[in-house]
């Protein structure tokens, strides 16, 4: 069983840009969204898909299984999701030693931009990049669940704190 642990924050400022590794398009929508359990459908660069399973209440840890699927199944699937879909850009920075992924929000949510950090272990302690802005790790209003199946624009956009 694989084990998602990862700490997410806000993005401060656009100093991360310059050290980007990748770049990938995401659409993603979920087929299924509980509290401790959701099924979610992505897309990558509208070329490979995946169906990933999560479940778990916890803030930092939850387990998680992903399989690839067709991306014409993807694409129907996400035509009957539940919520919205979910468009953003994904960039991968290194930075001492772990890779950050910076989402930076397009359609509904566009101008959020969120960093996320998968560690191996929960002692993991990633030194903090200038750019990052608070901490939001654990906040349920920051999931991309959330933000695919709650309605409404939450002061999400416009909640940096330096």
């Amino acid at each position: 069983m694989a084990k998602e642990i990862e700490r997410k924050f806000l993005v401060r400022d656009d100093a991360w840009k310059s050290n980007v590794t990748s770049e990938t398009r995401i659409r993603q929508a979920y087929i299924a969204a509980e509290t401790d359990r959701s099924v979610r459908i992505r897309t990558r660069n509208d070329e490979t898909a995946q169906l990933t399973i999560k479940f778990g209440n916890g803030l930092l840890v939850r387990d998680e299984f992903e399989y690839q699927i067709p991306i014409d199944d993807a694409l129907e699937m996400i035509g009957i999701a539940k919520g919205h879909v979910i468009e953003k850009t994904r960039y991968t920075v290194d930075f001492a030693g772990f890779t950050w992924e910076i989402d930076v929000f397009a359609g509904q949510h566009r101008g959020l931009v969120i960093a996320e950090v998968e560690m191996q272990s929960e002692t993991d302690e990633p030194k903090l990049p200038a750019w990052l802005g608070r901490e939001v790790t654990g906040d349920k209003r920051y999931s991309n669940q959330a933000l695919a199946t709650e309605r409404g624009r939450p002061e999400r956009v416009h909640a940096i704190s330096h």
